[in-house]
């Protein structure tokens, strides 16, 4: 699938809306908690792309994995510790702390391309990058509290850490020539997950009901989404990809409000316009530029 700069954000959007679902299909899990859900959900996301991937590409997808080289388990790696340790950071610091910490995405993700992909971020990007960032801040700042739950905090820092690290891997292989389909390493990152949470997630409790959402986390909430966004960023810069990643906060505190009846408070409200405004004005004034 060729795609074209406003697909690729068309695209991405829409993987954030799936990733954005994880909060509002948790709250209806019954007894399933913590690295049981990491391992289950990992474990379906494999299975997923194990079906779906062979379902695209034919059987040569395995022997991309085998012949991806170093770029391609680098990415499966990042993939692993996103999927891992957002739910771990869950288990040890509220979730207010955890999405404060990944607003630092677009932020580490600009410096990273810059310093390995020599990537000039548009003064646009870096001032949308800013305002999106405050506009998290002023969602959960009132809620942070970075010292007595310094462990977690320190863990969730790991998700925009390896986001970062992820998208400019595919960058780098893009710009410099290699003609490696890192769609595979999504496959890798689900696998490495539910390797590393497998000894940490018994007993297991999980009932079928659980395991029915959990199936569907898998397939619709990182297999799917997951797949989408590694295609759009070989269209997008590495800080674009990042910066709209940040709406699946938007996205999920939508969701809670509808689905799960999480009333949010009115600096979330503001936060949300504020994020959203970083985003429309710095698209729109790339198409302008474009033009």
């Amino acid at each position: 699938m060729k795609l074209t700069h406003a697909k690729a954000v068309g695209l991405m959007v829409l993987a954030t809306l799936m990733w954005s679902i994880a909060g509002v299909v948790t709250r209806q899990l019954e007894v399933a908690r913590s690295f049981e859900v990491t391992f289950w959900r990992s474990l379906f996301t494999l299975a997923a792309l194990l079906v779906l991937l062979p379902a695209f590409q034919g059987r040569v997808v395995f022997s991309k994995i085998r012949n991806g080289g170093l770029a391609l388990w680098l990415s499966g790696v990042c993939w692993s510790v996103m999927f891992t340790a957002f739910m771990v950071a869950l288990t040890l610091t509220t979730v207010a702390n955890v999405l404060v910490a990944m607003a630092l995405g677009p932020f580490i993700t600009a410096l990273l391309a810059r310093a390995f992909i020599g990537h000039r971020i548009p003064s646009r990007t870096w001032s949308a990058i800013a305002l999106a960032s405050i506009g998290i801040a002023w969602m959960y700042g009132g809620q942070v509290d970075l010292n007595s739950q310094l462990a977690g905090t320190l863990v969730a820092l790991l998700v925009p850490l390896a986001s970062a690290c992820n998208w400019t891997v595919v960058q780098h292989s893009r710009t410099q020539g290699q003609n490696i389909d890192l769609v595979p390493a999504v496959l890798v990152g689900a696998a490495l997950s539910a390797l590393s949470t497998l000894p940490l997630a018994f007993p297991f409790l999980a009932t079928p009901h659980d395991l029915g959402l959990l199936a569907v986390l898998g397939l619709f909430q990182l297999a799917i989404p997951c797949v989408l966004a590694v295609k759009c960023a070989g269209v997008l810069k590495a800080p674009e990809v990042a910066l709209l990643a940040l709406l699946e906060v938007v996205f999920g505190i939508l969701l809670a409000w509808f689905g799960a009846n999480e009333v949010p408070g009115p600096s979330v409200l503001t936060g949300g316009v504020l994020v959203i405004t970083a985003l429309v004005v710095n698209e729109w004034i790339g198409w302008r530029q474009r033009l």
